[in-house]
């Protein structure tokens, strides 16, 4: 049987993900120093392993509202109040599996076949992913390491079309750290206003920013209404395998999303939500705590690519380092494989998120400091090699 003859051409067509790729090439390998995926090194904090081991001992197993449970979305109307400024209604919100579901799900909503969204490059894998999943199409636009890796207005003007439906974008940036601070966001928000579009804000990262705080574009003049935001648990509360995220968009947005979501998920987990009310509540200086290591884990992986004459940015925000790898002679995939090979080091190519990510590769630094201070002695050992 011929199941080619049988498959969607859209699945056949999706590349598999470059992040997983080499995360499965390193599991079959002993020995290997990780700087590839992107989940901290913590546990979540311990009173949300608590509230989890509580509410399975009370059994609270029962589905709950398919937008999620009313005092989960009461914390998070409150915790995104008090942080970033904008007052989402418990009616203007869901809880979701993990922001991965949220990504789907703004999709699926918005998207009609051949409805294009500008996603900026390099960018995570999944968005381009989820857009050609939703029959739209992926218009990517460049970013250059010159500007921060900062998606620019004039960038976004080249790109636009009368197709044109939604900007897709996510800072602070997986993979190269950047952040668009207010003035950045405004320029957005001017554009997106101008051409009528939709904007899908990916914010997983909003909690890890270093030396200045995030700021949501749904802040802004004129952008709640026509602003979609993705966040979640993941990344701030070392939550990711416990898979609970959230949407955050008008009314008309979340009933249909809530429709979608009714017949492919129903709702997240039901202890998981009960542990994320503890989180949001009561968990800030864990997240503060997190934050200053990222912090100082960044400054030592900044200095040691520095130290090995790689053109790097310095992130702020997320825990990523992104370092141009070019001038060593290798494209940055066969240089992650041999690098694996050789040093049993595990980095991402740059490549995985966008044709602006060629010559470059990720590095987590939601590592310790010993397992990044000796990937950089490999990774320097590495590279030398090659010299010769």
């Amino acid at each position: 049987m011929n199941w080619n003859n049988y498959i969607s051409k859209t699945s056949q067509e999706l590349p598999a993900s470059g992040i997983r790729k080499i995360w499965e090439m390193a599991l079959a390998m002993d020995n290997v120093l990780s700087l590839g995926v992107g989940e901290p090194d913590y546990a979540p904090p311990e009173k949300v392993l608590q509230a989890a081991i509580k509410s399975l001992e009370n059994k609270e197993t029962n589905y709950t509202s398919n937008a999620g449970l009313l005092p989960l979305r009461t914390a998070i109307r409150q915790w995104y109040n008090k942080r970033y400024g904008v007052d989402y209604t418990e009616d203007q919100m869901m809880l979701t599996v993990g922001a991965s579901e949220a990504i789907d799900l703004a999709m699926r909503v918005l998207l009609n076949e051949g409805d294009e969204v500008l996603i900026p490059d390099p960018s995570y894998v999944a968005y381009a992913a989820e857009v050609k999943l939703n029959r739209g199409t992926p218009i990517m636009v460049p970013t250059q390491l010159e500007e921060g890796f900062k998606i620019t207005p004039a960038e976004l003007e080249k790109a636009v079309t009368p197709k044109t439906k939604v900007l897709l974008m996510g800072y602070p940036s997986n993979p190269t750290g950047a952040i668009l601070n207010q003035e950045d966001l405004k320029d957005i928000a001017e554009f997106a206003i101008k051409h009528d579009l939709i904007v899908v804000s990916d914010e997983i990262y909003s909690e890890l920013t270093y030396g200045q705080t995030h700021t949501s574009i749904a802040s802004l003049p004129g952008m709640k209404e026509r602003t979609l935001i993705l966040n979640g648990f993941s990344k701030a509360y070392a939550m990711t395998g416990l898979r609970i995220g959230f949407l955050l968009a008008p009314e008309e947005v979340i009933a249909q999303a809530i429709k979608i979501h009714q017949y492919s998920i129903v709702a997240p987990a039901t202890p998981i939500q009960h542990a994320a009310i503890v989180a949001l509540n009561e968990c800030d200086e864990s997240v503060i705590n997190m934050r200053e290591e990222y912090q100082a884990r960044r400054d030592l992986i900044v200095a040691g690519f520095q130290k090995m004459g790689l053109p790097i940015a310095v992130p702020e925000g997320a825990f990523y380092v992104f370092p141009d790898i070019s001038s060593c002679g290798l494209n940055d995939f066969d240089f992650a494989v041999q690098l694996l090979q050789q040093e049993h080091v595990a980095v991402v190519p740059g490549s995985a998120f966008g044709e602006c990510g060629k010559g470059r590769i990720r590095c987590s630094y939601a590592s310790s400091r010993e397992t990044i201070q000796e990937a950089l002695v490999r990774i320097e050992r590495f590279i030398n090699g090659l010299k010769k």
